[in-house]
């Protein structure tokens, strides 16, 4: 069976095991000359999804340990996941995301170096938008979609009860909705190629058990393999919009704690994501 990856690629990554980089992906501007830090991370296992509360083992500094950063890893690449505000004056500080998993610490390290800078072309560029090349015409112009919720940020319930997560997403249209030729089955994917259009994924992003979201939700990390369902894999189309565009789900927790839950909204080469906290008792 084909993966879209060199064998030897696929033997050198196992399916669990190996740990997490954090990566500092880079700083956006904003207009009123402040910045944001970017961060993702790479699970180097093609299948274990690995939780790592905040705390030791997951923490920022400065103004730690909890920065908005995720706890619950899902397997390879997850580029742009949380940003951190820092003022015009930051200079030459820097923030720091120490992460131990599997019993390796790595860090990533946020500062405001030139070469770190990064705009929409760059991030589209990055997530997979511009195809090959790294650009479509239909690029120009892109702007992130807008993204609203309209359950409640903060909500309780009991173990086993569902709980009605909605949100709504719209789209400048940019880029235009494209899928990934199935054409490219059993070729290299080391260049990122996305499928376009608007989507809208819940997923959790902190947690202390399973969350089970019905109707099933797309996929928000990069697998690239051949038949991987994903955005970022051979084939695959972006779904219809939903009637007003609303996305629901229903949303089932397996354990008692405190889940975060974001709402992500992508176009393939922008995203905007909001997050839900749920207290789920027994």
């Amino acid at each position: 069976v084909s993966t879209g990856f060199p064998l030897s690629v696929v033997a050198q990554s196992p399916s669990s095991g190996q740990n997490i980089a954090p990566v500092y992906e880079g700083f956006e501007t904003n207009p009123d000359g402040s910045f944001n830090l970017l961060f993702g991370y790479y699970n180097r296992n093609w299948e274990e999804q690995i939780d790592v509360p905040v705390g030791p083992e997951n923490y920022l500094e400065p103004g730690g340990p909890d920065r908005g950063q995720p706890a619950h890893f899902f397997p390879r690449r997850n580029q742009f996941v949380f940003r951190i505000h820092v003022p015009a004056d930051f200079g030459d500080k820097e923030v720091v995301w120490t992460l131990t998993t599997n019993g390796v610490t790595e860090r990533a390290y946020g500062t405001l170096r030139p070469a770190y800078a990064v705009d929409a072309v760059v991030m589209s560029a990055n997530f997979g938008a511009g195809g090959q090349t790294g650009f479509r015409p239909s690029l120009t112009g892109n702007l992130p979609p807008e993204l609203t919720l309209e359950s409640e940020k903060t909500m309780t319930v009991e173990i086993g009860e569902p709980v009605t997560l909605s949100a709504v997403a719209t789209d400048d249209g940019k880029p235009g909705r494209q899928s990934i030729s199935s054409r490219s089955i059993g070729q290299s994917h080391f260049v990122p190629n996305s499928a376009t259009g608007l989507r809208l994924s819940w997923f959790r992003y902190r947690g202390p058990g399973e969350v089970m979201f019905d109707p099933a939700q797309t996929k928000v990390w990069e697998d690239r393999r051949d038949g991987g369902d994903s955005p970022w894999s051979a084939g695959w189309q972006t779904p219809p919009i939903p009637p007003d565009n609303r996305w629901t789900v229903q949303a089932t927790f397996s354990e008692p704690g405190t889940y975060v839950l974001r709402a992500l909204a992508h176009d393939g080469g922008l995203i905007k994501y909001e997050d839900v906290t749920v207290i789920v008792r027994r």
